[in-house]
């Protein structure tokens, strides 16, 4: 979840740091600190708080250090402080790691070392590195970064500063990504490649158990064996611009709105010209398999398995094989029965996501095939999966998402159609009719965003609340989890999402004069049905905010407020009525006064369990 940078070569390094932590705040921003090796001498400015602290701190430094590390920490280890933020260094301050993830047996290596006569000054399980490096340190950096690994469990990206191996980067990388920015006399380390975009575009992706050693003139590769590793060059094609704001007052907002545009992007190619079918020529899917599939099971995290829900629905509804949905953190801990008669689809927007990618390595263990749904080109999860089916949503910054949510839903349909084409179970016409919807998703999302300023009305009206429900019904009931979510993680408001039908089951015990509830009545084969729940939280004085396809005119009767998306098949609804729900969350926590692109406790990429 940390961010890491990393830079040695003949600029000075601060500014490249500090700028590359810049772009990687999203990962963490509970505070932040850089190392740098000056005079023969290890620097650290550290603090607590957000990068901006660190970088008012250092606005007039004048140093002229050309190698150092740099970090922006998501706590795990002890609370934000001062202390507690990276980098950390060792008794003799000849060595600095900063590192992202967790040490599992920290705690006896920490007794272990205090045995030795070493003395910790933090509460995190990152300082037992620098520590053990220092105890076997004898004159070969490399060589006790090994040893190091040898003696560690658990996940970690780690880079090592060393006084004694000026112009020298060491990494390491097991579960935590680490990408290697190729330069021309200067080399450079991130944990992702928006802080490397204004150096380079030519870059190497670590894989687990990989040591990267960095000199401004050479990178080399080497396996947990030692042994040199040739790696392929990864060129980056996206534009930097793309991990800008672009005008916008938050990262959020701004990939909002380019949802009409990531829709496109991964639609393009996907569709037959004549709209008869869905073309996946990058999965290299066995028919023969697919027919033979006795259930699928759907994993993920977070905004990621709301998809899934999504996915669900519409798998079982075209394909007609039965589906389970599970929380990647559960997944492999309750022994699931899956073989290779199951197809496994994990669902990440990093690619990295440290629950989803064990869920991945166990449904392997146990023989299923494994299809990835993922955002992010050569990811972890992009490499060990048997088949990747890429969401072209583009850089997702801030830590809510949303144009990759909506890009995964897409993503859930195409196979939807493909699945129900080859095991004969939709008819031509039923799938043209939804391709030709499939293809007008991203106009109708322009649509919407255009009348963003209704619900900006409604924020301020009821910004201030506390309370917030959403109900809905089949479909709708997956998109109210989502946009229960995304309000309460970036407004801080107390939200729930219910099944409308279970309303009478408990949850009207909470309803009372003045509450808002947002009720979701996009399904027509639903709407009488949700329309009469709508009533019962309207008899307990609820205040309802509804959300339909147009033409349903008897919803302003009995709703307070009614917004509207634009008509489309009932199974896609979810990729439009998600649209007003993340400008809701988004207006309202503008209306709150909060952090809107870095919520309090939270980061993008979920790296450790």
């Amino acid at each position: 979840m940390c961010g890491i940078v990393g830079y040695t070569g003949p600029r000075r390094a601060v500014p490249i740091l500090l700028g590359g932590l810049a772009k990687l705040e999203y990962r963490g921003y509970d505070s932040a600190g850089i190392a740098v090796l000056e005079d023969g001498v290890i620097k650290v400015h550290k603090q607590a708080g957000k990068l901006a602290g660190l970088a008012e701190r250092l606005r007039d430094y004048n140093g002229q250090a050309r190698t150092g590390i740099g970090h922006t920490r998501w706590a795990t280890h002890g609370r934000p402080s001062d202390t507690n933020a990276h980098p950390h260094i060792d008794c003799s301050g000849r060595f600095a790691v900063v590192h992202n993830g967790i040490i599992e047996n920290y705690l006896e290596l920490r007794e272990w070392l205090g045995s030795q006569g070493h003395q910790f000054t933090s509460e995190t399980d990152t300082e037992v590195l620098p520590h053990l490096i220092e105890h076997f340190y004898r004159g070969d950096l490399v060589e006790a970064v090994r040893r190091v690994v040898e003696h560690i469990r658990g996940s970690y990206a780690m880079v090592v500063l060393a006084v004694n191996e000026p112009d020298k980067l060491v990494a390491v990388r097991q579960d935590s990504p680490l990408v290697v920015g190729l330069g021309q006399g200067e080399n450079f380390l991130a944990s992702d490649i928006p802080a490397l975009l204004a150096h380079t575009r030519r870059t190497y992706i670590l894989d687990d158990g990989e040591m990267a050693v960095l000199t401004p003139e050479e990178v080399r590769i080497f396996n947990r064996c030692g042994e040199p590793v040739e790696k392929r060059v990864f060129e980056v094609k996206w534009e930097a611009a793309q991990a800008e704001k672009n005008g916008f007052a938050h990262f959020m907002l701004k990939e909002i709105h380019e949802q009409p545009r990531a829709l496109r992007d991964t639609l393009k190619g996907r569709l037959a010209g004549d709209d008869s079918a869905v073309v996946l020529k990058e999965l290299e899917l066995d028919d023969g398999k697919l027919r033979s599939l006795r259930k699928i099971f759907i994993t993920a995290c977070g905004t990621a398995y709301h998809a899934g829900l999504v996915g669900k629905y519409v798998i079982e509804q075209l394909a007609r094989v039965p589906v389970e949905v599970d929380i990647a953190s559960e997944f492999r801990y309750r022994r699931p029965l899956i073989d290779e008669d199951t197809l496994v689809i994990v669902i990440s927007q990093s690619g990295e996501t440290a629950d989803t990618l064990a869920a991945l390595r166990e449904a392997r263990r146990l023989g299923a095939p494994v299809l990835a749904v993922t955002n992010v080109v050569d990811s972890s999860i992009a490499r060990e999966a048997d088949h990747v089916l890429y969401t072209w949503a583009g850089p997702e910054i801030a830590v809510a998402s949303t144009k990759a949510y909506t890009t995964q839903l897409v993503a859930m349909y195409l196979i939807a159609l493909h699945l129900a084409t080859v095991r004969g179970t939709i008819t031509l016409e039923e799938r043209r009719a939804i391709i030709k919807e499939l293809k007008q998703l991203d106009s109708r999302a322009e649509l919407i965003l255009s009348n963003g300023h209704l619900i900006r009305d409604l924020a301020r009206i009821y910004g201030r609340a506390e309370d917030v429900f959403f109900i809905g019904r089949g479909l709708d009931h997956a998109v109210a989890l989502e946009g229960s979510l995304k309000l309460k993680e970036i407004s801080y408001i107390h939200a729930e999402a219910y099944a409308a039908g279970e309303l009478k089951h408990g949850t009207l015990a909470l309803i009372e004069k003045g509450v808002p509830v947002v009720a979701l009545a996009t399904q027509k084969n639903l709407f009488e049905k949700t329309l009469s729940n709508i009533k019962e939280v309207k008899a307990r004085d609820a205040t309802v905010i509804a959300l339909a396809m147009e033409g349903q005119k008897e919803l302003e009767k009995v709703a307070d407020h009614v917004l509207y998306i634009p008509p489309t098949n009932p199974v896609l609804a979810p990729v439009l009525a998600v649209i007003p729900l993340q400008l809701l969350a988004y207006q309202m926590a503008v209306v709150r006064g909060c952090d809107v692109d870095q919520p309090r406790n939270l980061a993008k990429s979920v790296t450790v369990e």
